[in-house]
């Protein structure tokens, strides 16, 4: 049963990956390359060096806007929970910024920063920075009161109420947004690859539609975009099983 259980996303994989070449086999489709000739293409983006430069330009690029994004959104998230007024003074801000698309930074981030790695890491930044600190926000709001009385009726200092109850309390809530907030981070580097800078994978993307309509390499790049996203949030879904979060999930 174990062994099923394990084989069955990849079952689901290998269906899609027929169902894809059949439909490409009975529609006689000439631009739209079916599994192999992506695979031809992803060998032939090894063979020119370009699989390595453009994923760790991407993944470059991600690491600094996410990482930025989390010393300075989860402190501060943490302490407009903790500090109501505060809360009322920047959340009506939060708010605003919150719904407006990261991508519709990019003429403002290009004029700022130019055309370059920086401009694709102020936007990641961006996207990763208002949602995360909405959630560790909102962690430190959902603790229960009695917990808290708790913690201060047993004559704990305030630093051993922040590591024995409200750091335990927050921590799942905060894990699940950032594996949701490093799924965001990931659209948006592709995203502002296409238009800000000229490597990457969503350069990949772009540069391969306009360069002869080489859909193989189009494809290629989404494939490996979707790939390592899956990775990206497997690595993320470890965290929720440290002895010390482990709680606040339900088992499967």
């Amino acid at each position: 049963m174990s062994a099923m259980r394990r084989l069955l996303p990849f079952s689901a994989i290998a269906l899609l990956v027929a169902i894809w070449q059949l439909a490409v086999t009975l529609s006689h489709a000439l631009l739209i390359p079916g599994p192999w000739e992506v695979v031809k293409g992803i060998w032939e983006l090894a063979e020119r060096g370009l699989l390595v430069k453009y994923v760790v330009a991407s993944l470059y690029r991600v690491t600094w806007g996410y990482v930025l994004a989390v010393v300075v959104a989860i402190p501060l998230g943490l302490m407009l929970g903790w500090f109501t007024r505060g809360q009322k003074a920047l959340n009506p801000v939060l708010q605003i910024l919150r719904p407006i698309s990261p991508l519709a930074w990019i003429p403002i981030s290009i004029l700022w920063f130019g055309v370059g790695d920086m401009a694709a890491i102020f936007l990641i930044f961006l996207a990763s920075f208002l949602p995360m600190a909405v959630t560790a926000m909102n962690s430190v709001r959902n603790i229960a009161t009695v917990h808290l009385n708790a913690g201060r009726n047993f004559g704990l200092s305030h630093g051993q109420l922040v590591r024995k109850v409200i750091y335990p309390a927050v921590m799942p809530q905060l894990i699940v947004g950032l594996r949701i907030t490093l799924g965001v981070a990931w659209l948006v580097v592709v995203a502002a690859e296409m238009i800000a800078v000229n490597s990457g994978l969503g350069f990949l993307i772009m540069d391969s539609r306009n360069a002869g309509n080489r859909y193989d390499l189009v494809i290629a790049g989404m494939v490996l975009i979707g790939s390592i996203g899956l990775l990206l949030d497997v690595a993320m879904r470890k965290l929720e099983k440290l002895k010390s979060l482990r709680w606040g999930y339900r088992s499967v």
